[in-house]
């Protein structure tokens, strides 16, 4: 559904996370902000944005709100395989492949730009440090699922969640989405069961594990770190792989 009644403030997130990126010059930033006017879409929670074996087209920039990329078996078992955060790409550079192979849904209320294939590419053969933000994304993107595959792979539950706060933590403080040592969680303990491959009753145990070693404050969709480096000690996190503060 086409967003009305937008402007370029809705893109602020984009805006800081592509900076933290590559530094945008005022030109930079205007040619960006113009391709997503262009484009301006909203979904609802629950709407695919992408479903797998689809064909892919465009970029979408998300402006506000979470998705999650996912795959399901044919017994129904899903398994989240990355949270896509505002200001990040679903599927940049995804148009180069005949068909995409998971699905990307939307968990709360999204508004997205959607780039279309020309218009992007015209866009990237214009402006080199824009090319250089949007293949950052797309070796960002790669640099955390590795990370989420050790996590699957190698980490305990207790681990594996502390390690997925930290990560949503960080990621969401170079957009602006941080307040304090606080941010939104605006997913379901089945979502986050989904991504760190625990039952819904494991991950609600571990989360109580959590709060009673004083690591964190789940209310509310609120997440609150009480002791960011304990629990990233605990987690055996650096967020080195992020890379978000790389200047050039």
């Amino acid at each position: 559904m086409r967003a009305h009644g937008t402007d370029g403030g809705v893109a602020q997130a984009v805006f800081r996370r592509f900076n933290a990126l590559r530094p945008l010059s005022d030109e930079d930033t205007a040619a960006l902000e113009h391709a997503i006017l262009e484009g301006l879409l909203r979904a609802g929670p629950g709407e695919d944005l992408i479903t797998e074996g689809d064909r892919i087209d465009s970029v979408r920039l998300v402006l506000s709100g979470w998705l999650f990329r996912h795959k399901t078996l044919e017994d129904g078992r899903r398994q989240i395989v990355n949270f896509i955060l505002p200001g990040e790409t679903c599927d940049s550079h995804a148009y180069l492949l005949s068909t995409i192979d998971h699905s990307i849904t939307a968990a709360t209320p999204v508004a997205y730009a959607d780039i279309k294939r020309v218009r992007f590419e015209q866009l990237m053969a214009a402006n080199r440090t824009l090319a250089e933000a949007f293949m950052c994304e797309t070796l960002l993107s790669s640099a955390i699922q590795r990370e989420w595959v050790i996590n699957l792979g190698r980490r305990a539950a207790f681990e594996r969640v502390a390690h997925l706060f930290c990560e949503i933590f960080e990621r969401l403080r170079p957009v602006g989405m941080v307040d304090g040592n606080s941010c939104a969680l605006p997913v379901t303990q089945m979502d986050l069961a989904d991504a760190t491959g625990l039952s819904v009753v494991h991950l609600n145990r571990t989360i109580q594990e959590l709060r009673a070693s004083g690591l964190i404050v789940l209310k509310d969709r609120t997440l609150t770190i009480s002791d960011l480096e304990a629990l990233k000690n605990a987690a055996m996190y650096s967020p080195n792989y992020l890379q978000l503060y790389r200047a050039k």
